[in-house]
């Protein structure tokens, strides 16, 4: 039954010896693996896969998922991002002084940024910190920025010279010009402006000076534009913007003066230094020609006799210490005629009784000094004590203040 049975073709299975390959006898002449002699040992047996490599098809690769690129920012947007970044950490930026233009579009540009990352803001502040390392010196932009730059530092003549034949306006902030400007160049702008106009002018002075001026103007039409003020209430930004550049105009068209001091300031600073009588015989021939610039002049005269309308009580020391103390003594030896002697004793009733006492007895032993000499001390005590009026360390009242007492 066994015989009949027909003989199968077996083949052999990858990786196996074909049949006959083993030695039934364990103990026989194979090798210790039970490999018949004569057949190599398989090396790349592979027990989890039948031996040999296998060649899996692992299907479609699917991409792997790229960043998306960073959004080019034009200098507007970084611009937009420093400035909202400095005044987050509470920096007082003058922005005020930029061009219109600019603050213009950094406002629009600042309304459109919307949120930006924290890898943007690191990137645009490390450019931005390049870029002031890098930054060795800069210039203002245009004739303008530069002749601002220059302002003092040229002659007044040369500068306005540049401007004129550039057509160059002064740049800057026109109200802070204007409020720089004193009362006596200011009063001329608002007596031949309108009376809204002066209002809008007086508006915007500082206090003080807008008192002032307001004081100097006829009483017809300080009332006027007291009452205009009422009537500013309504003016917009743009209006005050306006008016301000048209009066700065002005001020840039006037012709430049060869002199700052006012002609009865000069004349008055001649006569201080003249001999007495030479200034009283100037005076009487100006009062004969011209009695106003002879009253102006005689408010810019100070002399010693001028001391004690001149000086306040409380300053007579400082008016010791700054003045020579050889001089100071000449000088009130010599201040014995009726108008200088008044002079003599306000000093010395101003200070201590024992300081004036031992003067008076130091200008015993002096006597009467020379003419020439006791009015050279004069002149020396004024001049000491004008330089400390100019330093700030006293204030002199002026023939406005005593008119007003």
């Amino acid at each position: 039954m066994q015989d009949s049975l027909p003989q199968l073709p077996m083949a052999p299975l990858p990786g196996l010896p074909e049949p006959g390959g083993f030695d039934p006898a364990p103990m026989g002449g194979g090798d210790d693996q039970g490999f018949a002699p004569g057949l190599e040992p398989l090396d790349d047996y592979d027990p989890n896969g039948f031996g040999g490599e296998q060649d899996y098809d692992d299907g479609p690769a699917w991409p792997m998922p790229q960043p998306e690129p960073e959004p080019e920012l034009d200098m507007a947007s970084k611009a937009a991002i420093v400035v909202r970044l400095l005044l987050s950490s509470g920096e007082d930026l003058p922005l005020e002084e930029l061009p219109v233009d600019l603050q213009t579009r950094l406002a629009q540009r600042m309304g459109a940024m919307g949120l930006v990352d924290r890898r943007t803001l690191l990137n645009v502040v490390n450019e931005f910190t390049r870029a002031l390392e890098g930054v060795g010196l800069t210039f203002p932009e245009g004739l303008a920025g530069a002749l601002q730059l220059l302002e003092g530092k040229i002659s007044p003549l040369t500068a306005a010279r540049l401007r004129k034949e550039a057509g160059v306006k002064q740049a800057g902030d026109p109200w802070a010009r204007l409020r720089s400007l004193s009362a006596d160049e200011l009063q001329p702008l608002i007596e031949q402006e309108s009376t809204e106009v002066a209002a809008v002018l007086l508006s915007k002075l500082d206090t003080p000076k807008a008192a002032d001026l307001l004081s100097r103007l006829p009483g017809p039409l300080a009332r006027r534009v007291a009452y205009a003020v009422s009537q500013t209430s309504k003016v917009t930004p743009e209006a005050v913007d306006r008016i301000g550049l048209a009066l700065a105009s002005q001020v840039d068209m006037r012709p430049m003066m060869a002199f700052n001091e006012a002609p009865g300031e000069r004349l008055g600073a001649i006569l201080n230094e003249a001999a007495a009588s030479t200034r009283d015989d100037m005076l009487v021939s100006l009062d004969e020609q011209d009695e106003l610039f002879a009253t102006s002049v005689r408010k810019s005269i100070f002399t010693f006799a001028h001391i004690p309308a001149r000086v306040r009580p409380r300053d007579v020391a400082t008016v010791l210490r700054a003045a020579d103390p050889a001089q100071l003594r000449v000088a009130l030896a010599y201040a014995t005629d009726e108008d200088n002697k008044p002079a003599a004793d306000f000093i010395l009733s101003n200070i201590s009784s024992r300081m004036a006492d031992n003067i008076r007895e130091e200008l015993l032993e002096i006597g009467t000094p020379r003419r020439k000499e006791g009015e050279a001390a004069m002149a020396a005590v004024v001049l000491s004590i004008r330089e400390q009026a100019r330093a700030g360390t006293m204030t002199l009242i002026t023939p406005q203040d005593d008119e007003d007492d």
